[in-house]
């Protein structure tokens, strides 16, 4: 099958938000399509794709291709059906899977990592440094996160995640009484408003984990080459 048909099928059901089998047939064989989307899922290709055109955004607007600064957040959402790695959190009321993502001052995903919705918010932290500097040593100084990322523990982690160069976690609350546009904070939750533009992710309607980081990572990808072509 064409490449290019088997990416129009993939993002059509990002956009979209509909089961494979009820993909138009004039896209391509749904069972096709699905069968890419593990392969490469399972291979780090959407991840190597997101990162890729990452870098080129970065630089067609005078950056480095690396961050120096990033913020992280995470969002609790509901699960479509019982899948693996499904839990309760007791602060939304939400049963269903968290979102850990972190971003560049640009609001471009450098990280995403998706768990039981129970998991804690620092243990998230540290899965997504873990992702992002598995492919080597990066650039990254400075972190801004929230109250819920207060720990010694952690503070500790941050620092010592690179050998070369110390990292910092500095914590972003809010000062006063109702809606605040809170420093920095702000850029991770229009991401996560970006991501929810792609009906895909309205709830995780995803069985592993691992695909629904991918579905995040696919709507980067269509985000960046809407804005790189």
């Amino acid at each position: 099958m064409d490449l290019r048909r088997v990416l129009d099928g993939v993002f059509y059901v990002n956009k979209t938000g509909c089961q494979g089998r009820m993909m138009p047939t004039n896209i391509g064989n749904a069972h096709t399509i699905y069968g890419y989307f593990r392969r490469w899922r399972r291979e780090g290709g959407w991840a190597r794709v997101m990162e890729t055109l990452r870098q080129w955004e970065r630089q067609s607007q005078g950056r480095l291709p690396e961050p120096s600064a990033c913020c992280a957040d995470s969002q609790s959402i509901k699960t479509a059906t019982q899948h693996e790695d499904v839990g309760f959190d007791g602060n939304k009321k939400i049963k269903g899977r968290r979102r850990h993502i972190m971003i560049e001052t640009l609001g471009l995903i450098v990280a995403v990592v998706v768990t039981a919705a129970h998991t804690d918010d620092r243990l998230g932290l540290v899965l997504l440094l873990q992702r992002y500097f598995a492919s080597g040593v990066k650039r990254l100084r400075k972190l801004w996160v929230e109250g819920g990322y207060q720990a010694q523990w952690l503070s500790d982690s941050v620092r010592s995640r690179t050998q070369t160069h110390k990292m910092e976690r500095e914590v972003v609350e809010h000062t006063g009484k109702g809606f605040q546009v809170v420093k920095h904070r702000w850029k991770v939750e229009r991401t996560l408003a970006w991501i929810l533009n792609d009906r895909r992710h309205r709830r995780d309607y995803e069985r592993l984990t691992g695909s629904s980081e991918a579905m995040i990572q696919i709507s980067m990808i269509r985000l960046l080459l809407k804005r790189l072509v």
